[in-house]
């Protein structure tokens, strides 16, 4: 057996989030799966280094797979895109040692959030970034972020279904801009918990809009208290956009997005 690692894009508009379900909806996993074994001419499973919900999008998703078939890193992704369908592609494979492993390798992650901030909605933009047409002070949320940075409890930005054996985490930076009618917020972590990212980009959007203070951000992480925290912000605007390993593993950066 050897093992293959390979980056993966996908839209997750038409997608039940990345993990395989009972239920034969559709998600990432079960139509990468199907292509790769296509490929390999036999079953192969496949591990990701994070589980990604309905609706959010990958860019820089990393996956693995054990395989007893041969196959160069040009065969991998020309066979795997040529049976994806259109809103799923792989765009990088290579042989790894059998210690890596997609998920338990990775020492951090990086997702986007992106938020389009006019009057009017986009029809082109629907189910790219989330749309609200309250004017949001990016400066004010950038401000506001910079007391989560560091390792908190964050109970209060985890969902009450989350399964993490601790709350704990460290986000390395935690950055708002604005560009034209474009908020992003771009977030990166050791790792993170379930809906942290849009329970964030909750509380920020609130205090963008002014409803308010700049020091609500750093009330709610010190509540630790998940019904205290706001809303949670839709899926659309959620990209998966790095996840980082150690240097000796060599593995490829996503493409620019």
């Amino acid at each position: 057996m050897s093992r293959v690692a390979l980056g993966v894009e996908y839209d997750g508009t038409g997608f039940c989030g990345w993990q395989m379900q009972k239920s034969g909806v559709r998600t990432v996993q079960e139509e990468l799966e199907k292509a790769l074994s296509s490929v390999a001419n036999a079953p192969v499973r496949v591990h990701c280094a994070g589980r990604t919900d309905t609706g959010v999008h990958g860019v820089g998703q990393v996956v693995h797979i054990d395989t007893e078939a041969q196959r160069t890193p040009r065969s991998w992704i020309l066979g795997a895109n040529a049976n994806l369908p259109f809103d799923v592609n792989v765009t990088w494979a290579k042989s790894v040692d059998e210690s890596f492993h997609a998920r338990f390798s990775a020492v951090s992650r990086a997702y986007r959030y992106v938020i389009l901030n006019r009057m009017t909605r986009s029809s082109l933009h629907r189910n790219r970034a989330v749309w609200t047409h309250r004017p949001l002070d990016a400066d004010r949320m950038h401000k506001a972020a910079q007391s989560l940075i560091g390792t908190h409890d964050f109970s209060s930005f985890r969902a009450q279904g989350c399964q993490a054996k601790s709350p704990v985490r460290t986000l390395s930076y935690l950055d708002v801009s604005r560009q034209g009618d474009q908020v992003t917020i771009d977030v990166g972590a050791n790792a993170f918990l379930h809906h942290m990212v849009r329970n964030l980009a909750g509380v920020l959007m609130t205090i963008g809009r002014g409803d308010e203070a700049v020091g609500w951000a750093q009330e709610v992480l010190e509540r630790r208290d998940r019904t205290r925290g706001g809303v949670t912000a839709p899926p659309e605007g959620l990209y998966l956009m790095h996840v980082g390993y150690p240097p000796e593993f060599d593995i490829p950066e996503p493409p620019a997005f």
